[in-house]
């Protein structure tokens, strides 16, 4: 059965490190499988905007794409900020069954050290408002599928954690 890992937390968490591992596990064991990067998406679809409802929509519009890409038997490494409870609740209730939701939960120090990107120091600077995190907030997840903390372990020993976890639920 194909599915969506739904990869969610601050900026330099790590998860689109994580979720490109994952796509790696998901060839490796024959089946296909896509990463969808929140990053990438907003920038091809023009999405600008960081308001509440952008943010909703660009979320959104990833579920979609991702439940037509399992649809068509191909799973989806979800790498997106998605900051706000009820937007990653849509998600899931549009997915479905296939819908995992993982949160990558790394402190904002570990994030600001890490800061791939550069999006934390240009925040500081004042070149950018609203990065989540900082300006806004994120919505930490109540009750998500698996819970990573990348500040602990490395990429390869969370992204086994997730394969495990996939494995003995069926959707690996």
């Amino acid at each position: 059965m194909a599915s969506t890992i739904w990869f969610t937390g601050i900026p330099g968490s790590g998860k689109t490190t994580l979720a490109s591992i994952l796509v790696k596990f998901f060839r490796a064991a024959g089946s296909k499988a896509e990463l969808l990067d929140g990053d990438e998406i907003r920038s091809l679809v023009g999405a600008t905007g960081f308001s509440r409802e952008d943010r909703r929509r660009n979320v959104l519009s990833a579920a979609y794409t991702a439940l037509l890409l399992n649809r068509n038997g191909i799973s989806v490494a979800a790498a997106f900020v998605s900051p706000h409870a009820e937007a990653r609740a849509e998600a899931r209730r549009l997915i479905g069954r296939g819908f995992v939701e993982i949160f990558v939960d790394c402190p904002l120090a570990v994030c600001v050290e890490r800061d791939p990107k550069g999006l934390y120091k240009k925040s500081m600077e004042g070149r950018i408002k609203d990065l989540t995190g900082v300006d806004d907030p994120y919505e930490r997840p109540v009750s998500p599928d698996l819970v990573l903390r990348t500040d602990l372990e490395t990429s390869e020993k969370s992204a086994g954690r997730v394969a495990s976890y996939l494995k003995e639920n069926g959707l690996l």
